[in-house]
């Protein structure tokens, strides 16, 4: 037998979610057969599998010491990462301005290992000592575009953002140029967007078609550019709906603009987040705050 402590992080989770998540090298039939067969108590009784963890809570598992996971060590990248910009911070979230050419996920010299390197090396952040978290990106931006991305610190933050995110009460404004002035100075472009994984493209139409989404960006232009806002987010929305007006993003090669001959980043930023959360919580003190980086 071994006892689990459920921390902040973990609260909040159903018991069969949290041991997925935990024995995530076993099958999830197993875990569900050892709750059926009581191998498993959550202070000191039978758990159904809808039940809800609470911090300082215990889990007790009657099973053999081979099906827990090796002890963890400390991934290389935490020590060696370089630092990622950071734009605010507090003890909920970190916000940061990813440069173009990074991933936000993959690689490690990804965004998330700069943040997580960061966060170890301030004390805020100790994967040998959590159970089932680490800290995580609310949303992502392409490779080649830069710009604003929020990271949560806690499990909290990241239901919370995840939430706000998907129920469009953070607006994400981009900044662009494109290769051939707009013909309208503003408007909206609306249409359906279709995503091709083996090419990792997306295909835009104004006619639904079968397996396409919704995708709609109001823009204007000004002097220095364009400003465009996410009013749905598809993947390479931006990209794809300028290139569907005939006025490719600047530098965006795969969909259309103009080669120079030299390895091009699309002239795409993430300029502005602006929280306008209908229901606030304990995140009331985020309300109405505006980020923007030139």
């Amino acid at each position: 037998m071994r006892r689990i402590e459920i921390n902040s992080n973990d609260a909040g989770q159903r018991v069969d979610k949290f041991l997925i998540k935990y024995f995530k090298h076993l099958p999830e039939s197993l875990i569900y057969k050892w709750l059926r067969k009581k191998k498993i108590r959550l202070d000191g009784k039978h758990p159904q599998k809808d039940a809800f963890l609470s911090e300082g809570s215990v889990i007790e598992a009657y099973v053999n010491d081979e099906f827990f996971p090796a002890e963890k060590e400390l991934p290389p990248f935490l020590l060696s990462a370089k630092a990622p910009a950071v734009v605010y911070e507090d003890e909920n979230i970190i916000i940061c301005d990813k440069p173009s050419g990074i991933c936000a996920h993959d690689g490690e010299d990804s965004l998330i290992n700069s943040i997580l390197s960061y966060l170890y090396k301030k004390g805020e952040y100790n994967p040998l000592v959590e159970n089932t978290f680490a800290p995580a990106l609310c949303h992502r931006i392409d490779r080649n575009t830069s710009g604003l991305v929020i990271g949560a610190k806690n499990a909290k933050a990241l239901r919370f953002f995840n939430e706000k995110i998907r129920n469009r009460e953070i607006r994400k404004i981009y900044f662009l140029k494109t290769d051939r002035p707009l013909p309208e100075k503003e408007g909206f472009i609306r249409g359906y967007i279709k995503k091709d994984s083996a090419q990792n493209k997306v295909s835009f139409s104004e006619e639904k078609t079968e397996g396409a989404s919704l995708a709609v960006t109001s823009y204007k232009v000004t002097e220095d550019g364009v400003w465009a806002e996410l009013l749905t987010g598809r993947t390479h929305q931006l990209r794809a709906s300028f290139a569907h007006l005939g006025c490719p993003i600047m530098g965006d090669v795969k969909y259309g603009a103009k080669k120079n001959g030299q390895k091009d980043f699309q002239l795409l930023r993430a300029r502005k987040l602006i929280f306008d959360f209908k229901d606030e919580g304990d995140f009331a003190y985020l309300n109405h705050k505006e980020f923007e980086v030139d």
